[in-house]
C-alpha cells in the first residue's frame, strides 16, 4: 500500500475526522473511499465524453425515424 501525504484545509480535515468517528472507521478509510469515488467519477466522465464523440446526430435521426408514431401505452403518458 502507498502512503500519500496531502495538505487539506483545516475545516475539511475536521469534517473528515467527525465523519470517521460517526461511522466508527479510520480517517484513512474515509479518505480512501472518497478518493476512490472521485477517481471513478472522473473516469466515468471521460468514458462518456469519449463515447459521445463517436456519436452522430444524423445516425440518431435515422434510428428515431424508425420509431412508430403511436400513442404511449396507458400509464406511460408522462
Amino acid at each position: 500500500m502507498t502512503t500519500i501525504h496531502a495538505q487539506v484545509p483545516d475545516p475539511l480535515a475536521k469534517q473528515v475526522e467527525e465523519l470517521a468517528a460517526q461511522e466508527k472507521v479510520s480517517v484513512d478509510q474515509i479518505v480512501s473511499i472518497a478518493l476512490a469515488y472521485q477517481v471513478s467519477a472522473w473516469r466515468t466522465r471521460d468514458t462518456v465524453a469519449t463515447r459521445a464523440e463517436r456519436g452522430s446526430w444524423e445516425k440518431f435521426d435515422v434510428v428515431m425515424a424508425k420509431v412508430r408514431d403511436i400513442p404511449p401505452l396507458p400509464g406511460d403518458e408522462k
